[in-house]
């Protein structure tokens, strides 16, 4: 098995050639971090319609998580485009991070298509490093189809307990490797290296529930499923909350 997805890469490998030369000439994560974001408003659209009932019922609860005045401060780590702006409750302040500079004018866009929320401010950071949010400042840190691409795991988690309140929640949605034995875990390992490079380093063979279970969090809610997707790779997700 091991072999075939060596020749299977290789074969992957020489089809998309252009796009690792262009990587190995410095050039290519400039043409992704252009594009990304065009592609992303689209594919969100897309992933919104599909995925709209779990959504609604992952974020169903936030409001329980509102600090004294009533008022949910709530941070989205590598907002992209503002896809969720629409499944959070009215009134809720929003912060928003994420690395790519190229999502600030569709993300605004979503911010005045979405008037119950009051926009606070649109940090350009990693999510491993969110030094310009203060420590224990928020009530809630959302995260979807993010911790498929972050360098690092552990830290983005760490840095997420930082900035929670006590008894603050995380929220998250995203797609993880595939069973073992399946072939969609097959094709997923076959397909991740150009994978990677065409989607901004998004990683289809994580297995994000572990770092999730290991992070230390008091409470952690977390269920599998298969997304009702038109993409196979990308069907197996977790979703839930985790409790500061």
């Amino acid at each position: 098995m091991t072999l075939a997805i060596l020749v299977l890469r290789l074969i992957v490998g020489i089809l998309a050639f252009p796009m690792y030369l262009l990587n190995l000439l410095g050039v290519w994560n400039w043409i992704c971090k252009m594009w990304f974001p065009y592609f992303l408003s689209r594919f969100t659209v897309m992933y919104n319609e599909q995925m709209a009932s779990k959504k609604k019922e992952l974020f169903s609860n936030l409001q329980e998580f509102a600090g004294p005045s009533g008022k949910l401060s709530l941070l989205e780590v590598g907002c992209g485009t503002g896809a969720n702006f629409k499944f959070y409750p009215p009134g809720c302040r929003v912060t928003c991070v994420d690395p790519n500079p190229n999502f600030e004018k569709f993300l605004y866009k979503s911010v005045s298509e979405n008037r119950q929320l009051q926009f606070e401010r649109f940090v350009v950071a990693a999510g491993e490093n969110m030094h310009q949010v203060a420590d224990g400042s928020v009530d809630v840190v959302v995260c979807t189809l993010v911790l498929c691409s972050v360098k690092n795991q552990e830290k983005i988690l760490r840095e997420v307990c930082r900035v929670l309140r006590p008894g603050g929640a995380f929220y998250f949605m995203e797609h993880v490797a595939d069973e073992r034995s399946t072939w969609n875990y097959f094709w997923q390992q076959v397909l991740d290296p150009a994978w990677y490079l065409l989607f901004d380093g998004c990683n289809l063979t994580r297995e994000s529930w572990k770092t999730l279970e290991q992070a230390g969090f008091s409470k952690l809610k977390l269920q599998h499923i298969q997304a009702p997707l038109s993409w196979t790779l990308v069907r197996p997700h977790i979703y839930g909350y985790a409790v500061k």
